[in-house]
């Protein structure tokens, strides 16, 4: 199943997906079957890349060239070129389904209307956007005649940017496809016998999709990159680290001049109680207190006083500061149940896509993104998602790359399966 057009026919045999804290590449000696002969990944800062429909997606350009030429350079072989397809997040893509009545046959002609249709439908200008789209053949649930196409838009700025990192990496863009439509194009003849709902979750965006008979029905991203992650992690690491400091500073108050002040100090030196001291020989000190306790003594207990006082002060002003970071803490933690609740409500909007539009329930769910099956399941699980199926079962997760997908060779417990989606379907043509 083909979702995306190809690059002159067919895409290039090696591939890399740019991701939310890392780059994965593979290469595929055959490209009917898509099956991955090497794999490569390499990390990334949390905060190197920040998907997104403006300029900036990279804070470092440098580390992406760097994880792109690393992983690229592990899964090249000699004679092959240096041409790729280059995957990249769904959150610097809008990919948008439209209903036409009908459309020009020759694509020259047909862009600028599916351009026109956008443009009151993009959050940027369509004018200055690359445009690509596909017809999917009969519109579901519509009227007869109709004409289904699949566009995607992406800002020139933004796609520049992409294509930038790999060009300085040694390498040459050959195909851009956004990373849920890349996987969805390596399930294969199997989509055309059952339905497909695919989840592509991450740290920073979840993107749902349904396909039935190599007809996409449903895409739907939700972009969280405001809800978690970088920006909260960072603020909490600071507040945990000023915390955490060893010494306070505490404000001192200023001391009187004797020399100058005489008067301020006559006035500061303590009299006997209730006046009632006697007369002593001049020369000798006083006596401050019945109990006999001299001004040395006075002075010292004063000191020892305001030692114990600047102690307190800063056990107050450390706990005080871990208060301030109490509510931090708890602004992360509700964060993440945040995330948890937008990826399983994006799940549960879109199984309820399925059940309208199909009038079944699904079987599965395809997991294609960085968060692995096992841990969307217990994702599902948790939130009771397995109650919504029939007969009370409850919800099956698989990656959408198997071991069939992947060569001997190529087998590596390094680079997770839910990272290999976008290469492996990108690679398939």
């Amino acid at each position: 199943m083909e979702i995306l057009p190809k690059a002159l026919g067919t895409r290039p045999r090696l591939a890399v997906e740019i991701r939310w804290g890392g780059v994965v590449a593979a290469r595929a000696d055959d490209a009917s079957t898509g099956v991955l002969s090497a794999v490569a990944k390499a990390d990334l800062p949390i905060d190197a890349v920040e998907p997104g429909l403006r300029a900036g997606n990279f804070r470092v350009p440098s580390d992406v060239v760097a994880a792109v030429r690393k992983t690229l350079e592990a899964v090249t072989e000699k004679g092959i070129g240096r041409e790729v397809t280059l995957v990249v997040p769904d959150s610097a893509v809008r990919v948008l389904l439209l209903d036409f009545d009908s459309l020009p046959g020759k694509p020259v002609e047909a862009l600028p209307v599916v351009r026109f249709r956008l443009k009151k439908l993009l959050p940027f200008e369509a004018d200055d956007a690359a445009v690509s789209y596909q017809i999917m053949g009969g519109k579901s649930g519509t009227a007869k005649g109709g004409i289904r196409v699949v566009a995607v838009a992406i800002p020139r700025e933004v796609l520049a940017e992409y294509e930038a990192v790999v060009r300085e990496a040694g390498f040459e863009p050959g195909a851009v496809l956004p990373s849920t439509m890349a996987a969805i194009s390596g399930l294969g003849e199997d989509a055309t016998g059952a339905p497909a709902l695919v989840v592509n979750a991450g740290p920073q965006a979840v993107t749902t999709a349904i396909v039935s008979g190599g007809v996409l029905l449903l895409h739907r991203s939700v972009d969280m990159s405001g809800n978690l992650q970088v920006g909260i992690l960072a603020e909490a690491t600071v507040s945990m680290t000023d915390a955490q400091q060893e010494t306070v500073t505490v404000p001192l108050l200023p001391l009187i001049d004797v020399e100058d002040s005489q008067q301020e100090w006559a006035m500061q030196e303590a009299v006997d109680p209730f006046g009632r001291g006697e007369a002593l020989p001049q020369g000798t000190r006083r006596s401050l207190y019945a109990g006999g306790l001299s001004e040395d003594a006075l002075v010292a207990e004063i000191e020892a006083q305001a030692l114990s006082e600047a102690a307190l002060e800063a056990a107050a002003y450390a706990a005080a500061r871990e208060a301030a970071v109490a509510p931090r803490q708890t602004q992360a933690q509700i964060a993440e149940q945040g995330y948890l609740r937008e990826v399983t409500q994006a799940v549960s909007v879109a199984a309820a896509y399925f059940e309208d539009t199909l009038e079944s329930s699904p079987s599965a769910v395809l997991s294609a993104g960085s968060v692995s099956a096992q841990s969307l399941g217990a994702m599902l699980t948790e939130a009771g998602f397995g109650e919504m199926m029939e007969a009370g079962s409850r919800i099956r997760v698989r990656e959408v790359v198997d071991e069939d997908s992947l060569a001997g060779q190529a087998v590596t417990s390094v680079v997770p399966k839910g990272w290999l989606s976008g290469v492996r379907g990108a690679l398939r043509s």
